[in-house]
């Protein structure tokens, strides 16, 4: 068979396109369940959660990389019998705030509209240092969770994970996102680590799986990155 011809026809997608009653009649239904479930409260905020209420840190930010902490955490420990040491992801990567009141399922749809999927990697001494230089560099609200305790000074910095001073000799279990840890926002420190887990787990279903275990999300300002 040979082709001899192709033919083409533009159909023009506005208000005078009818719809297909009985297309409309199928999908109906499955539409309905759709919005129903979006809209379904999952939690409850009693403030505003927004990514702009602080300098070097937000309540947003925190909430984000410590409930994701909290979620992968545990499988991580099943895969390796170790735990995470802290998180980190990006102040770009949150899409929309949080308002004080019912929180539903679009909340989470909205702040994380991307696929993006938790990974682990471990960070040598000498990485932890480059993620630091970044953090005093882009001087930005970028998410870490509650185990870092990083202080920049005129002198320079004063970091602590998990209470414990900063050892460059060490290695460090970092959790983040699949798309920074392949150099995503020029966080090139994640790239060719000593080792990386993927966790089979997407970050919009932490969030999701968090809002649904807790009656109200609570998160504030606690002074875990500051400037001097």
């Amino acid at each position: 068979m040979v082709l001899t011809k192709i033919t083409a026809k533009t159909i023009a997608v506005d208000s005078t396109l009818q719809s297909n009653s009985q297309y409309t009649t199928v999908i109906a239904p499955y539409k309905e369940k759709m919005i129903t479930e979006i809209n379904t409260t999952i939690s409850y905020a009693k403030k505003d959660l927004v990514r702009t209420d602080g300098i070097l840190e937000s309540s947003l930010g925190n909430l984000l990389a410590d409930l994701t902490y909290i979620r992968a955490n545990p499988l991580f420990h099943k895969l390796t019998n170790k735990n995470i040491d802290f998180a980190m992801f990006n102040f770009g990567g949150i899409r929309a705030g949080i308002t004080a009141g019912n929180v539903t399922n679009k909340n989470a749809f909205e702040l994380m509209p991307f696929e993006n999927m938790l990974v682990v990697v471990e960070l040598s001494g000498e990485k932890i240092i480059e993620l630091v230089n970044y953090l005093q560099k882009h001087n930005k609200a970028h998410p870490l969770s509650k185990h870092i305790r990083l202080t920049l000074s005129n002198n320079g910095y004063d970091l602590k994970i998990n209470h414990k001073n900063f050892d460059k000799t060490k290695s460090y279990f970092v959790l983040t996102s699949d798309y920074l840890q392949s150099g995503g926002d020029n966080m090139v420190f994640f790239k060719n680590p000593i080792q990386k887990f993927n966790l089979e787990y997407k970050m919009r279903d932490a969030i999701v799986d968090y809002f649904k275990s807790v009656d109200t999300l609570n998160s504030n300002l606690d002074g875990r990155f500051k400037r001097k």
